[in-house]
């Protein structure tokens, strides 16, 4: 049987990762509109944009291009922010995934710092080496986007080079403009490593996390 991409639900100790839908929308355009300021070179939908930008994904995802998610919030149960696989690329014989981008993500202002991206990006990169057995997995950002580089690089993942001219660029004011994208990557042979890794930096958020919500005892 030929691979067919299908995200499925996700789950973490800190973030839900849902099959995106219609059903996201009103906790994705108060997300999106917290601040916008971390948002130059990534695409964002604003509040009035967010049904477009759900339908453009699930018209991808429709075409076996993409598996779109919400990331929804243990804590609160709301979606904060969105995530996806994306670009699947099959073995020769067809039947299997031999590598796949994570992309398309974003996160409420609120959300970022909280360890939700690191144990989004857990969950995902799990699930394609562990599941689905990939070789590889590949992440890109605008090589411009320092603090995007930075947290992949934080992720686990090797830069790889900078291929120029390469996809749309998001920023403000460079509509029609290609950007150079920053690639990064992690192999089969490395998850092991990067997967300890980021159960280390995942046991640290939820350590703060319960001191942070921890009821005092009486006095």
């Amino acid at each position: 049987m030929d691979f067919v991409l299908e995200g499925p639900v996700l789950e973490g100790a800190l973030v839900r990762l849902e099959p995106l839908d219609h059903g996201h929308a009103a906790d994705l355009a108060v997300a999106a509109e917290e601040d916008r300021s971390s948002y130059r070179f990534t695409w964002v939908p604003t509040a009035d944009e967010v049904h477009g930008y759900i339908d453009a994904q699930l018209a991808r995802a429709a075409a076996g291009k993409l598996a779109p998610y919400a990331q929804v919030d243990r804590a609160s149960g709301r979606a904060v922010g969105t995530t996806a696989y994306w670009d699947p690329r099959l073995w020769l014989d067809g039947e299997g995934l031999s590598a796949i981008e994570v992309g398309f993500t974003w996160l409420a202002a609120s959300a970022q710092g909280s360890g939700v991206n690191t144990e989004a990006k857990y969950l995902l990169f799990r699930h394609a080496f562990e599941h689905w057995a990939v070789a590889r997995l590949d992440l890109k950002t605008d090589a411009r986007n320092s603090r995007s580089r930075a947290a992949i690089e934080a992720a686990g993942a090797r830069f790889e080079g900078v291929l120029r001219n390469w996809s749309r660029s998001w920023v403000p004011g460079e509509d029609g403009r290609l950007r150079d994208s920053a690639i990064f990557s992690i192999t089969a042979e490395e998850w092991p490593d990067c997967r300890a890794g980021l159960e280390r930096r995942i046991a640290r958020s939820l350590a703060r996390h319960r001191q942070a919500t921890a009821v005092p005892a009486p006095k």
